[in-house]
């Protein structure tokens, strides 16, 4: 039987399940990835709003491009992964951040839910008039590079951080 899988855009309906998603990344001590999930949820309607606000490019700081989360949520409304797609790219983003960044929480990985996180992130790339995806990870990330790949992704030039860090960059065609 096939898991049901969808992609939601953050509510306060589920937030007992994102608590925990947040709870997982940090008990594991690892980079919270997307950026949007390290925003802390105490707060939770207004961690909601400060999202939808970011989609509709209300009280963005600086140069930064309006962006949409959305949740991966599987059977009975459990988060595991979560997506945050830039509508157009800076040019940090160009270099190191690209157009969509997603992570599946810790205790969920190896079961296939980043490459259908992906894809489905793509489908809405799409729709948001994007026809050319930059997906990037780090060079040691192999899983990220694997499912980037998997889902069409074409290699481009890396790029080096200035701690040395080398971000592999990928170009995904949605037409």
């Amino acid at each position: 039987m096939e898991l049901r899988m969808s992609l939601v855009r953050p509510t306060v309906n589920l937030k007992d399940e994102y608590l925990s998603f947040y709870q997982e990344w940090i008990e594991s001590g690892e980079d919270m990835v997307p950026w949007v999930i390290s925003k802390d949820p105490s707060d939770f309607e207004g961690m909601v709003q400060f999202l939808f606000n970011n989609e509709k490019g209300e009280n963005l700081p600086g140069n930064r491009a309006p962006d949409s989360t959305f949740w991966l949520v599987v059977g009975d409304n459990k988060v595991v992964g979560a997506v945050n797609i830039r509508h157009r790219l800076t040019e940090k983003l160009f270099n190191c951040g690209g157009h969509i960044g997603y992570g599946i929480r810790p205790k969920e990985r190896n079961k296939g839910y980043a490459s259908k996180l992906l894809a489905l992130s793509l489908q809405k790339a799409k729709e948001l008039g994007i026809e050319k995806a930059l997906v990037v990870c780090d060079e040691g990330n192999i899983a990220s590079e694997k499912t980037i790949l998997k889902n069409g992704g074409i290699p481009d030039s890396n790029f080096v951080e200035e701690d040395g860090n080398v971000i592999k960059r990928f170009w995904i065609e949605l037409s």
